[in-house]
């Protein structure tokens, strides 16, 4: 072997992965292939000494920063620990503390897998939150970490200077429900709850780091003026007694054999939590011993993580079928024979595209080795070529839509096919679910179940038909589809109710590709109404706050389609609002060419109701600040918007200054 060239080929192997794990939010293989590849560098670096560099990814971190948050330099550095595989390597890291130290306790918690995130408090109020980045420098995500309920904004303890490290993570629980909403809309489903934690926490919308449910463990006293602590555990029930949640079930340990035995039960059990972790974490308990201890370039001394490998199993794939979702991208998805893998049975996982059938060459009748990305999500990790019968199948994603038979398409320099037919019944379902959802036109009672019941039955072929169940009434009610009486009259008067919607929500409802709610706001508070924004061109378009090239091409083509046309008149018809209530209610346009940015918690108004404000005299409002942004409106806790409006020279405004401009 080109010894030389192998650890060229690894670096730029794991520079890929860390690019995709830390700053794509979009990791390709799982947590423990990617510490076999480090594990192997790492060891070809110390036997080949000559071959090593300062800047290999075994020097550093692993993220960078990502451009549109703030830079935040770190005031003590956010290191990894060194991570073992093995019961000799736990056993040889204890005695050598045992020996090197005077009578040691340890600390061994679990790894909860989520994003590292450092919070600042002086005197008492939380005024930053920033992720590890390289771990000299990271990114504030400040206002989104106000949105996770468990972290306390004021410590009853009103020390000068606080500052804590801890795991933002999902639940498996939200995770599931997280997929769930994408599977209904036909979105693109996620494969693991690390990388939607990591991702959502880094959006620059904090609504939807809300929406999401996101959580945190805090597992690290890191500076703390005005008082001091002898040990780790001691420090972790202080911050505890200040409203943090902390490292869960943490042991204390004084043996080799006491540690591996607490790693092996935090393993057995790891399958029964409701979030999920990637190891177990052993830490010198006393902090002078850390001090003197002191840390690597990359890695402290005084502590190491273990790694479960993830467990994995053998099946058999019995067929692969063809999901279509509501953009109509066509998803493959392996049949297998059923196995019980990291606490839950298993029979089916998708296959994601034809180029990951190909690249992993698995055919129909293969064994396969299956396991849970991140310990959640089913993966087929390879087939077993020696194991494959003769009656195996290659698969190819077929050409016409299995459901509707409309040819399908290759989309230009991508993976997705997607079918292109106009009125494909699976399409249309899900089309229709996402149209009637909370988030687009909030029809209460019209879930997926009743969606497929209707169309199914004939009631209905797409959205406008839903206006018209009114005339089923009687037939609904005794056959029963969606209900009896009650149920039925509830769903009319929600159908009803919706057409008064302001027509924002029927953007959204109408599924145009990458509209979602902010866009379909922008829009609805920029054109008088929907004949205005079916008319609207690339240069109306383009100059709207956070609109890009992909966005309102995707607009204009959706409006091109006379398709779509017809379907709209069909619902201006049925007695849906096609007017912008928001430009309806401007009295005057004192705010007109104005942009706002909202940040921050305001005494007396919501984010809502100055939103409404600023739209009803015909000024716009943004999520982001830049050059362009007209004035940054900022209530307590505002954060990163706040300084860069700052550092930009753009006008600030408080509510009272707000509420003059309304006089």
């Amino acid at each position: 072997m080109d010894i030389k060239k192998r650890i060229e080929e690894l670096r730029g192997i794991i520079e890929y992965h860390n690019d995709k794990y830390y700053n794509q939010d979009d990791a390709e293989i799982s947590d423990y292939e990617y510490d076999q590849l480090s594990l192997e560098l790492r060891k070809l670096e110390k036997e080949y000494p000559e071959f090593a560099t300062y800047d290999s990814p075994t020097q550093k971190v692993g993220g960078t920063v990502k451009r549109e948050l703030r830079k935040v330099q770190h005031d003590v550095p956010v290191i990894s620990l060194q991570d073992v595989f093995s019961k000799g390597e736990v056993y040889n890291f204890v005695n050598k503390m045992i020996q090197e130290l005077e009578s040691p306790t340890f600390v061994v918690e679990r790894k909860v897998d989520g994003l590292s995130v450092v919070l600042r408090y002086y005197d008492g109020k939380l005024t930053e939150g920033i992720t590890r980045g390289d771990g000299e420098i990271g990114e504030s995500v400040y206002e989104n970490l106000l949105e996770i309920k468990s972290i306390p904004r004021t410590l009853p303890s009103k020390l000068p200077y606080l500052e804590v490290r801890g795991e933002v993570y999902m639940s498996n629980e939200a995770f599931e429900k997280a997929n769930q909403k994408q599977e209904e809309i036909g979105g693109k489903t996620y494969q693991t709850a690390r990388n939607l934690a990591a991702g959502t926490l880094r959006q620059l919308d904090p609504s939807v780091v809300r929406e999401r449910n996101l959580d945190i463990y805090v597992f690290n006293l890191e500076i703390s003026q005005g008082r001091e602590f002898t040990s780790h555990s001691e420090s972790l029930e202080w911050l505890s007694l200040q409203g943090f949640p902390v490292s869960p079930g943490f042991k204390i340990c004084k043996t080799a054999d006491e540690v591996w035995d607490c790693i092996s039960k935090i393993g057995e059990s790891r399958w029964q939590l409701s979030f999920g972790i990637d190891g177990a974490v052993v830490k010198v308990d006393s902090l002078e011993d850390r001090r003197r201890l002191g840390i690597t370039s990359k890695v402290p001394r005084w502590a190491v993580a273990f790694k479960y490998p993830p467990e994995q199993k053998e099946t058999v794939v019995e067929d692969i079928i063809i999901q279509v979702g509501r953009t109509g991208r066509l998803t493959p998805l392996a049949i297998l024979k059923p196995v019980k893998i990291a606490g839950t049975t298993v029979s089916k996982a998708t296959l994601h595209n034809q180029d990951y059938i190909d690249s992993k060459d698995i055919q129909i009748g293969d064994t396969v080795i299956i396991q849970k990305a991140g310990d959640i999500i089913p993966e087929v990790l390879k087939s077993i070529p020696d194991k494959r019968p003769d009656s195996a199948k290659r698969y190819i994603i077929p050409d016409k839509c299995p459901i509707c038979g409309a040819p399908t398409l290759r989309e230009e320099n991508g993976v997705e096919i997607r079918c292109t037919g106009s009125a494909c019944l699976a399409q249309a379902i899900r089309g229709i679910i996402y149209f009637a959802s909370k988030d687009a036109m909030n029809i209460e009672g019209l879930g997926p179940s009743s969606v497929e019941a209707l169309m199914s039955e004939g009631y209905i072929k797409d959205v406008a038909d839903i206006f018209h169940l009114e005339d089923y009434r009687e037939e609904l009610i005794d056959k029963g589809i969606v209900g009896r009486e009650k149920s039925i009259d509830n769903l009319l008067k929600a159908i009803e109710r919706s057409k008064e919607n302001d027509i924002d929500r029927l953007i959204t409802g109408l599924g145009i590709r990458n509209v979602g709610k902010q866009t379909a706001r922008v829009l609805a508070s920029s054109f008088t109404d929907m004949e205005s924004i079916e008319k609207a061109t690339y240069e109306q378009l383009i100059v709207l706050p956070d609109f890009g090239e992909i966005m309102v091409r995707d607009i204009l083509e959706f409006f091109s389609k006379e398709e779509n046309i017809i379907l709209i008149d069909r619902l201006k018809k049925a007695g849906i609002n096609m007017k912008s209530k928001v430009l309806g209610t401007i009295k005057d346009d004192r705010f007109s060419g104005k942009t706002f940015v909202l940040t921050g918690t305001l005494p007396t108004m919501t984010r809502d109701e100055a939103t409404q404000r600023i739209q009803m005299y015909g000024g716009k409002v943004s999520g982001s600040v830049s050059k362009k942004t007209s004035y940054v409106l900022a209530g307590e806790d505002a954060g990163s918007k706040l300084t860069k409006a700052q550092n930009l020279g753009v006008q600030i405004l408080n509510e009272e200054d707000f509420k003059k401009m309304l006089e």
